[in-house]
């Protein structure tokens, strides 16, 4: 029978740690990477999050509850 794993136990970074483990995720390469409001207040801290998004020269992007970085510099363009 399939046991599924537990959950993994709660990683405690710092919030210097948490940004560089979300900025040289694959994703981040170019890509869009997207968190929670309440996870960037929470383990980062918002103004933390966004210094350093801005530092990096993306795009940030909060919709509802969540916070979407577009992990380049081109231009962006909102459709509709």
């Amino acid at each position: 029978m399939f046991r599924p794993s537990p959950p993994a136990a709660p990683v405690n970074l710092s919030p210097e740690d948490w940004l560089r483990q979300i900025f040289s995720a694959r994703a981040a390469q170019g890509g869009v990477v997207r968190r929670s409001i309440a996870w960037g207040d929470r383990e980062v801290g918002r103004e933390l999050f966004l210094a350093e998004v801005r530092r990096r020269g993306f795009h940030l992007l909060a919709s509802s509850n969540q916070f979407i970085v577009v992990c380049n510099r081109d231009p962006v363009q909102m459709l509709f």
